[in-house]
């Protein structure tokens, strides 16, 4: 049986795509607030230096990443890139649907020129808003910072350095500093390493 989505659109190509423009769904946002519009074929590295560049200037307390489609996961590693790299960041995520008109053009030659099928899709749609000042706690989707000690603890940090070590990594395996109550790990290389 012949998927209905597939049946009939191998006949017309995309042309043409617009997203529909709706404000941000953040009352109160400053009118110079930055806003990443993250796309599909947008990359990663050149969305981070510029937003990375404004948000370590002291003049930019706010930012907001929004994606639709297939951006949703661009988005949201986007934002997990500038919490870990910018620290004590408060944050509101909102969902959405967005609205999109794609335009397709007719592949047959029997087609008329000029005769093209117009198609309203809504997708799913993210919108996070990263801020240096504290936000409304009680307002839906909101996340406090992240402690960092929370994340990992420094024991963690050398027990995998050990290891790459053994694995054959060329840095020497570094010894802890001991804390009170803290247990202590030896780990030694097999002798055929050593010689």
């Amino acid at each position: 049986m012949q998927s209905t989505r597939n049946s009939g659109l191998e006949k017309f190509k995309k042309i043409g795509k617009t997203e529909e423009e709706s404000p941000l769904p953040f009352p109160e946002l400053p009118p110079d607030v930055v806003e990443m519009k993250v796309k599909e074929g947008s990359k990663i590295r050149n969305l981070m230096g510029f937003a990375m560049s404004r948000m370590e200037g002291e003049s930019t307390r706010q930012i907001v990443f929004s994606g639709s489609g297939r951006a949703v996961t661009k988005t949201i590693t986007c934002v997990e890139i500038m919490k870990r790299k910018v620290g004590g960041l408060h944050q509101v995520t909102k969902l959405r649907y967005q609205s999109l008109r794609e335009v397709w053009e007719s592949r047959e030659q029997r087609e008329p020129k000029g005769e093209n099928l117009t198609v309203h899709r809504n997708v799913p749609s993210i919108c996070i808003l990263l801020s240096k000042d504290p936000l409304d706690p009680q307002q839906h989707g909101y996340q406090p910072p992240e402690s960092l000690t929370g994340l990992w603890t420094p024991e963690e940090d050398f027990i995998e350095e050990a290891s790459l070590s053994l694995r054959g990594a060329k840095h020497p395996l570094l010894s802890p500093s001991p804390e009170p109550g803290s247990k202590r790990l030896s780990v030694e290389p097999p002798q055929h390493l050593v010689d």
